[in-house]
């Protein structure tokens, strides 16, 4: 496809669609943006995004020969796929892509990306880091915070991108073709957009669909969709377990991670020589070192970079210890599944911050995982009822309700005591109260470091 014979519309102004319209000026490519905000200060916004001064931007109701002039419309991955006025430009005959698709088509070198309900994250900077050891030119982009358009139009032949993908953007992907894919697990999220089960495990699984026979995925042995699922692939499988001894493949046994070829194994590193805390995070440096080692990384420099590596921001990330009580940011819990992580990989009594936006989640399993370890739940946020009252039914009574994140961190550190853990992983959404994990990871360390203080 010459891109140049088409006209593009971007639709959304966030960081996802000014890097999108961005990439598409600089490929001199027509484009338009398009923003359902009929209040949006268009003045500031060309102020903020001066690249973009000359690319028309459209608010409120799209003027009809704007749709009739465009042939790709370009999501962003906060727009629903399914959304009315996008399912209308489709009925038009315009074609619909995300973002990452965009950036695919428009960038050059080799690819690996990563998809699954949690610990995307860690993996994909994990996976950066070693792939950093041994190649000149890697870039880190996608979920984690740096749009792949962004980078797309500075890429060679030489580069190496290693991605973090989400469901949202795979729902929109057409020719996204990595060499080397990670699916980490798969757990009830998102259903508010997906609408069912099925359609959220089709959209991660989707990572694989455009994978020929010598491209690499890597899949959760313990994770019983995935071993379903990559039985039935037609590329090569590499599997990582916790639980087990595998032929071939990673895994964790007494407390080393083994690389396993023809049941010849080979110890790689002791996890309590690693920086990260958890099963969850042993289960990540395992799909990060598949992924580095299937890509021709030397298991020496995977090893180094492991015994290197730092948690990234958010997601148990230790903030401070005041008067014995230590403050762990994770905030990177948006979900049930990946809140229980967050308890599990505590080792001390833990007063748990918890509540935010509402997307359909049952906490139950949240709450049957606190396993007698936390103190107090603290709630915050449009789930708040809804979680106390599950609590209560779990037969936990330990809840408190609190305004604001502040007084949630001011009440746990007034009732813990020397020894304990304050731990903020709210298994929800942060939208209402923030504008993303990111901006309430960072409030809640501003807190904590008001407290030392």
């Amino acid at each position: 496809m010459v891109l140049k014979d088409k006209h593009f519309l971007v639709m959304g102004t966030g960081k996802s669609g000014t890097a999108a319209a961005c990439l598409l000026k600089k490929q001199q490519i027509t484009a338009a943006l398009y923003d359902g905000n009929a209040g949006l200060d268009k003045e500031a916004f060309y102020q903020n995004n001066p690249l973009l001064k000359g690319i028309p931007l459209y608010c409120g109701e799209l003027p009809e020969e704007v749709a009739k002039a465009t042939d790709i419309l370009i999501l962003s991955p906060g727009v629903p796929a399914d959304l009315a006025f996008v399912q209308g430009l489709r009925d038009k005959g315009i074609v619909v892509w995300g973002e990452v698709e965009l950036a695919y088509v428009c960038s050059k070198g080799k690819l690996l990306a990563i998809t699954g309900t949690n610990g995307k994250t860690t993996t994909t900077a994990l996976l950066g880091e070693i792939l950093k050891s041994h190649y000149l030119d890697v870039k880190i982009v996608g979920n984690i915070g740096i749009p792949y358009t962004s980078i797309a139009s500075e890429t060679t032949s030489e580069t190496v991108t290693v991605a973090e993908i989400s469901s949202f953007q795979l729902e929109t992907a057409h020719t996204f073709a990595p060499q080397v894919t990670a699916i980490l697990n798969i757990t009830p999220d998102h259903l508010d957009r997906h609408h069912t089960m099925a359609n959220y495990v089709a959209a991660k699984e989707g990572i694989v669909k455009n994978q020929g026979p010598n491209d690499l995925c890597v899949l959760n042995y313990e994770d019983e969709e995935l071993r379903r699922f990559g039985e039935g692939l037609c590329v090569r499988v590499c599997w990582f377990s916790s639980k087990r001894r595998l032929k071939d493949g990673f895994y964790l046994e007494d407390g080393v991670i083994y690389s396993s070829k023809s049941g010849q194994r080979k110890a790689l590193v002791k996890t309590e020589e690693l920086n990260l805390l958890g099963m969850h995070n042993y289960e990540n440096a395992m799909a990060a070192a598949a992924m580095a080692a299937g890509f021709g990384v030397p298991s020496s420099k995977i090893r180094e970079t492991l015994l290197k590596f730092q948690a990234v921001e958010h997601r148990i990330e230790y903030v401070a210890e005041i008067r014995g009580v230590r403050f762990y940011n994770d905030s990177k819990g948006t979900n049930p599944d990946a809140a229980i992580k967050g308890i599990c990989a505590m080792d001390r009594p833990t007063f748990l911050i918890g509540g935010g936006y509402d997307k359909n989640a049952s906490y139950d399993a949240w709450i049957d995982s606190f396993g007698g370890k936390v103190k107090g739940l603290v709630l915050i946020g449009a789930t708040r009822e809804k979680i106390r009252d599950a609590a209560i039914s779990r037969g936990f009574t330990a809840v408190t309700m609190a305004d604001s994140l502040e007084e949630a961190v001011r009440f746990c550190y007034g009732h813990a005591v020397s020894g304990d853990a304050v731990l903020l992983s709210p298994a929800c959404a942060s939208w209402g109260m923030f504008a993303n994990y990111e901006e309430r990871g960072r409030k809640f360390k501003e807190i904590v470091n008001q407290l030392k203080e």
